[in-house]
């Protein structure tokens, strides 16, 4: 909760001000995920201070919100493209650019409230995550920086999912060098060669121009959340 807070003040994401008299408030939530690799084991805890956006109004507090993803049909596309053409594939896991915003006022964190600035508000200057025009922002910013790099979109195959990127090519210092690019303009981690993602796991024989997708540790998963994962197996007749 601390190292996000102090996302919060070094991207400069809001200032503390007297809430205007009239002027509703979004209210703030903490959450909380653990991120585990494809074994379950625990890569790290993350907490994230999100806005309670179900509370804003549309067309009062926000209008357009529609933010292009990548379907899973794009993703077995470009699987199937890796393994055909032997590329190299890696993985980044990206934090949504904070874009400017105006005119939303957010009241101070519970867990984190300025000491002798208890009546003050947070104004936004930049969105953070649940603002109902969050994801849009996010995803017109990365659109305009990545074509900055020369890249054009695919119409039919978006690949960007959220702050899931993933990154192919037959050229190994493109690759870098556009790695490079994004880490200088977003927040990001560079994952290396992608393995698991989008809870699927990808093993590859490079040697043999073999690929193959595995959803296992989401499937156990799901038996878990409804106390089936000591069920017996059976096939049907």
């Amino acid at each position: 909760m601390e190292d996000e807070m102090r996302s919060m003040s070094i991207n400069k994401v809001w200032d503390l001000e007297e809430i205007p008299k009239g002027t509703k408030t979004v209210s703030s939530k903490w959450v909380y995920k653990t991120k585990r690799d494809s074994k379950e084991n625990i890569e790290r805890h993350k907490a994230r201070l999100v806005a309670k956006g179900f509370t804003q109004r549309e067309r009062i507090d926000y209008t357009e919100t529609f933010s292009p993803i990548s379907s899973k049909d794009s993703f077995r596309i470009i699987m199937t493209l890796v393994a055909q053409y032997d590329l190299d594939l890696h993985q980044m896991d990206g934090i949504p650019e904070r874009r400017f915003i105006r005119n939303v006022f957010m009241a101070q964190s519970k867990d984190f409230v300025v000491k002798g600035k208890e009546n003050l508000g947070c104004r936004l200057k930049k969105s953070i995550y649940e603002l109902n025009q969050a994801s849009r922002q996010w995803y017109l910013m990365f659109d305009k920086t990545i074509r900055s790099f020369d890249f054009k979109e695919n119409i039919e195959n978006n690949l960007l999912y959220v702050d899931d990127i993933l990154l192919a090519s037959s050229d190994i210092n493109l690759l870098l060098e556009t790695k490079n690019f994004l880490s200088s303009n977003f927040d990001t981690k560079d994952i290396g060669e992608a393995s698991y993602v989008l809870g699927i796991e990808i093993h590859r024989d490079r040697k043999k121009r073999v690929l193959g997708l595995s959803q296992k540790a989401y499937n156990e998963n799901i038996l878990k959340r409804y106390s089936m994962h000591k069920c017996k197996a059976s096939l049907s007749q």
